[in-house]
């Protein structure tokens, strides 16, 4: 990594003489002689310590940290005065600077600053790169596919990211509203702040309760210390809560108390707890006709469809399918160290006709299979499930459903070295199911 460090003092001759010793360091320097300037240097150039006179003619160089901050989060800024006072120090800390300094007392202080400074503007940069990573990872290019109603879809998500509204998205399982749920937090001024996703349907109330709102020590038997709940280590990000059709009223009182004051008590506690935290939430359930029945609040209800987003399904974006389908055999082939595949005209059409029950999380099952079962880069209709293949015989083969199944598991079988559990989750079955197959096909 280039080390490089801007200078801005409006006394040209002490710029100067500044940037010849910092030179002579091997770092790599610019300067500039007023706030403007530097600022511009700074956005077109890769900087990682900044040191600027406080008495600048356009800007006070306390004051400029907070922007040259806002533009390198990762640099660091050491502040040089010709007249230090205890309160611009004490500002300029606060600001973000690395350190104040008054002229003619660094003339031995400077260099090792700087060698400081870079230490942890590279550590800094470092971070500031993962997150940067993580973030386009998971921002609005993860969503694939072209068609119109995801487009459309996303649009909306794009305009609801930057603020704090209240998110709810519907739609099929398998959508991918967990994804839009992430591209929504890291598109948003939460997005350096913690992501957590919650289940609802994945506990029973009483441990719901608990792991949303957490529990004080004592509250049950089992509780022998203070638990945070997910809402704050949420704190300041957001939450995003899954299935939240599957809460029951009670709980769904206290999370309409979060919505409208951000407070809430913790099991066991007499106290209140304030959080800041976005809420988005998803449902596969047709709400509202929930809620006018009694299974859901009604209150709760307007509270989270402030903002609502339908999430198309698979089947209604046909044009998407062999886009998403690509995406993941390269994303497999990678992980499974395979050259990257090619799609025959009838695999292809297959994907195309199949009704997508599961919808993209079924699609990424199916190609991590064939995957996996694929002997060459070449992909042809015979190395899809079964479910495929109804209808239709197997090319060249004039093969029966039974016989394109019993090969389809004891290939599977095999890829897993007999693994019953690992094989039917790659089937896409029951553990149940797949033992009454293979009695029933006399698969040992």
């Amino acid at each position: 990594m280039q080390q490089s460090v801007l200078i801005i003092d409006d006394e040209k001759k002490i710029c100067s003489l500044l940037a010849r010793i910092i030179e002579l360091e091997g770092f790599t320097v610019f300067q500039a002689n007023t706030g403007k300037e530097g600022l511009k240097l700074l956005a077109n150039q890769e900087v990682h310590v900044v040191i600027s006179d406080v008495k600048l003619p356009d800007v006070n160089g306390v004051e400029l940290v907070q922007q040259i901050k806002q533009i390198k989060p990762y640099a660091e800024v050491i502040n040089l005065t010709a007249f230090g006072t205890i309160q611009d120090g004490v500002k300029a800390m606060r600001n973000g600077a690395f350190d104040y300094i008054t002229k003619g007392d660094d003339n031995d202080k400077i260099i090792p600053l700087v060698y400081k400074a870079m230490d942890k503007a590279k550590l800094q940069y470092r971070v500031f790169e993962l997150e940067s990573k993580i973030q386009r990872q998971y921002d609005f290019t993860a969503i694939l596919g072209q068609s119109k109603p995801i487009l459309e879809a996303v649009d909306l998500a794009r305009r609801v990211a930057p603020t704090d509204t209240t998110v709810l998205l519907l739609g099929e399982t398998g959508t991918g509203k967990e994804v839009f749920a992430q591209a929504i937090h890291y598109e948003s001024p939460r997005k350096l702040k913690p992501f957590v996703a919650l289940n609802c349907s994945g506990f029973n109330p009483d441990l719901l309760e608990s792991e949303l709102f957490g529990y004080k020590q004592g509250a049950f038997t089992g509780a022998q210390k203070d638990k945070k709940g997910l809402l704050q280590e949420a704190n300041e990000g957001t939450l995003f809560l899954d299935e939240i059709g599957e809460m029951n009223l009670d709980l769904q009182a206290k999370l309409l108390r979060v919505l409208e004051n951000q407070t809430f008590i913790k099991v066991g506690d007499t106290q209140t707890t304030k959080v800041n935290v976005r809420i988005i939430a998803a449902t596969n359930r047709d709400l509202k006709t929930e809620a006018e029945e009694g299974r859901f609040r009604l209150d709760l209800f307007y509270r989270l469809s402030v903002f609502s987003i339908e999430l198309p399904s698979l089947n209604e974006r046909k044009g998407d399918i062999l886009i998403i389908a690509k995406y993941y055999l390269k994303q497999f082939a990678a992980k499974v160290n395979k050259p990257d595949f090619t799609m025959e005209e009838q695999f292809g059409e297959r994907l195309m006709n199949h009704t997508w029950k599961g919808n993209i999380r079924e699609l990424k099952n199916v190609i991590e299979r064939v995957v996996i079962l694929s002997d060459g880069p070449v992909l042809n209709a015979a190395l899809l499930p079964y479910e495929f293949h109804q209808g239709n015989v197997v090319e060249g083969d004039n093969m029966k459903m039974e016989t394109v199944e019993k090969m389809h598991i004891i290939k599977v079988l095999k890829y897993t070295r007999n693994n019953k559990t690992e094989t039917a989750r790659l089937l896409g079955i029951g553990l149940t199911t797949l033992y009454r197959k293979l009695e029933e096909y006399h698969i040992s």
